[in-house]
C-alpha cells in the first residue's frame, strides 16, 4: 500500500486525438502505460531526472523507430502530439484518481522554467 487509500489496481482509457490535437503537459503519481491502437504515430515526451532530461518516443505501429507501447514513470511531466489522427489509450497502475493528476499550466513558474529549457516542447503547455 502506498498510502493513497483503496483504489483499483489498474485503470485504462482510450481516446482519439484528431489532427493537430495534443495532450498538454501533466503528471500522474502512478506509472502510465501509453498504447497505440490505430492511425498516425504520435510523439510522446516526458521529463526524467527531476526535469533535466527529456525522453522522446514515437508511439505507433511496430516499425523501425516506433513502438506500440511506452511507459511513463510515475511523477514525470509528460505530453504528446499526433502527426495526423491517433487512437491511443493509457493504463495507470495503481488505478487513476484525479487527486493524483496535475497540469503543468497550474504551476506557472515551473512551466516557464521547462519552456525555457526545452523550447520545442513549450507548444505543449
Amino acid at each position: 500500500m502506498d498510502g493513497r487509500g483503496e483504489r483499483a489496481g489498474l485503470t485504462t482509457i482510450y481516446y482519439l486525438l484528431p489532427d493537430g490535437a495534443f495532450s498538454r503537459w501533466h503528471r500522474v503519481t502512478s506509472d502510465e502505460a501509453w498504447h497505440f491502437y490505430e492511425g498516425d504515430a504520435l510523439e510522446l515526451v516526458w521529463l526524467e531526472d527531476q526535469g533535466s532530461r527529456m525522453v522522446r518516443v514515437t508511439l505507433g505501429p511496430v516499425s523501425e523507430g516506433s513502438v506500440p507501447v511506452a511507459v511513463v514513470p510515475a511523477g514525470c511531466w509528460q505530453a504528446c502530439r499526433t502527426s495526423g489522427y491517433t487512437l491511443a489509450g493509457c493504463s495507470v497502475g495503481p488505478g487513476f484518481d484525479f487527486a493524483d493528476f496535475t497540469m503543468l499550466s497550474d504551476s506557472p513558474a515551473e512551466a516557464a522554467e521547462i519552456a525555457a529549457r526545452f523550447p520545442d516542447a513549450a507548444s505543449l503547455l
